[in-house]
């Protein structure tokens, strides 16, 4: 089938297009910004016009010869955002109506029984209406919170558990949520084509629990193993305010985080379970809210760090963060990156970086790193005295000093994963990379993905010494390299 996506950059969308691809359809998408897809692994599967939605030009190009339109776009990061979505679904609407579409699969939000909506669900609720009456069948999906790496609803309450030891909140949060997970959202979606043309209806879509906000909260810390939130409730704490606090502890843009929290206002949960009749929910049921953080957490818990999406050999799960989602999405996650250039070969340097640790050390400051090593054996740690087992040869696995290999792709990229007593998670990157002249770019990357707020002042604390740490090191290496490599010439 031919199928149309608009707002593919976004969140739901990024995700959307390759299940799409992967089902065997041709699928299209229009888009303000194609730059933003330069890294997507799917980037040369599809057909991408530039173009906005409020250019009915553009529209009408994109939708030319197409069978089905998903719209998934919202101007939530615009002061305009509920005119601007008006006037963009009209200008949809008619197009996909001129086109002769068979359908149009539009994903908004739960419509609360409230009479008076915040502007962001009123706004929602308005483009479903649009399009619903385009004279196009039409099925709406309407979900709350949407459970998943990048969502900005899940990305608010990362920040807000894993940044806040305690809270003040105000009385929305013990309002009733029913969160979704990404991938049983993608189920609903990719399967909206094979509706029957007489389906021209909203459908509520939610996971199996229905839970406060603040029982998301202390889920999710419990699922990360973070100490237990204190909530202290002040009565007056009006949804502006709220979201002014938001915007203060979290990445989150305040242009999203308040007409989030506004909705949060309102309690958001299924009113029906009918699109059973037509979809039946996935074979092993549907996600429920742990589980559903835990896939959410799975890409850094796994150490799955690359730089870059397109470096993983197989893309990830739905639940897993993309190269076109917000910078502020994601988690925290700290990194000191140094690259230096250096005229050894890459065999040579490839030598050196497997010889790390042990009796050879790390290359930089040893008292530093004997302390840091006594600390971590005080505390109950590995401390340095493991050492290695064969001085210039590592093995997936075995473990380093304080360090395990966690990744070797000889003679590329080392990866080590460290098991001193740290809160959070701390990775050490070394790799060698050819370069056309016939040297070497010698890479140095430290990651740290903090564990609450200790994890954060923890990595805050250190950072003024990397640079002798850190700095110190690659010198270190790519100097020993370059000696190698003169000693083995002054023999010849």
């Amino acid at each position: 089938m031919r199928c149309v996506v608009f707002g593919a950059t976004g969140y739901i969308g990024g995700r959307l297009v390759p299940e799409l691809v992967d089902m065997g359809h041709t699928v299209r998408i229009l888009a303000r910004s194609p730059g933003k897809l330069a890294e997507v692994p799917w980037r040369d599967s599809v057909d991408i016009i530039t173009g906005d939605v409020t250019d009915p030009d553009a529209v009408a190009t994109a939708l030319a010869d197409s069978d089905v339109l998903y719209y998934l776009v919202h101007s939530l990061t615009r002061r305009d955002f509920v005119d601007l979505d008006r006037h963009a679904a009209t200008i949809v609407a008619h197009a996909a109506a001129a086109a002769r579409l068979s359908r149009i699969v539009y994903l908004g939000g739960i419509k609360p029984d409230s009479e008076k909506l915040s502007p962001h669900l009123s706004s929602r609720a308005e483009v479903g209406e649009i399009l619903l009456t385009s004279g196009v069948p039409t099925v709406e999906f309407r979900a709350a919170v949407i459970i998943g790496s990048g969502s900005a609803s899940f990305e608010m309450l990362r920040y807000l558990s894993e940044r806040l030891p305690a809270m003040i909140t105000p009385r929305w949060v013990h309002n009733r949520i029913q969160p979704i997970a990404i991938r049983d959202v993608l189920h609903y979606l990719t399967r909206a084509t094979t509706l029957p043309p007489e389906v021209n209806r909203p459908f509520d879509i939610g996971g199996p629990d229905v839970l406060t906000y603040l029982d998301m909260l202390r889920r999710y810390a419990a699922i990360a193993e973070l100490p237990r939130r204190a909530v202290v409730p002040v009565p007056i704490l009006t949804p502006w305010l709220s979201a002014q606090w938001v915007n203060l502890v979290t990445p989150v843009p305040r242009a999203i985080a308040v007409p989030l929290v506004e909705s949060l206002i309102h309690e958001v949960i299924c009113h029906e379970h009918d699109i059973a009749e037509h979809i039946p929910d996935p074979p092993d049921g549907l996600i429920g809210f742990e589980h559903a953080v835990q896939l959410a957490l799975t890409r850094i818990r796994s150490s799955d760090v690359s730089t870059r999406w397109s470096d993983a050999d197989t893309p990830g799960a739905p639940s897993d963060p993309l190269p076109s989602d917000p910078e502020w999405s994601g988690g925290s996650l700290y990194q000191d990156l140094r690259e230096r250039h250096t005229t050894a070969d890459p065999d040579t340097v490839w030598k050196v970086i497997e010889s790390i640790g042990g009796e050879h050390g790390w290359y930089s400051f040893p008292l530093a790193w004997s302390i840091r090593g006594w600390i971590d054996k005080l505390a109950g740690g590995a401390g340095l005295r493991r050492g290695r087992r064969d001085p210039h040869r590592l093995h997936t696995g075995e473990a380093l000093d304080w360090w395990r290999v966690e990744y070797l792709d000889r003679p590329r990229l080392l990866r080590l994963r460290a098991e001193m007593r740290v809160p959070g998670d701390a990775w050490l990157e070394l790799s060698a990379i050819p370069q056309p002249d016939g040297g070497t770019l010698y890479r140095q990357r430290a990651i740290f993905e903090p564990h609450g707020l200790t994890g954060h002042a923890y990595w805050k604390a250190i950072a003024p010494f990397h640079t002798v740490v850190f700095g110190g090191m690659i010198r270190n290496i790519t100097g020993t390299a370059e000696a190698n490599i003169a000693g083995r010439q002054s023999h010849c």
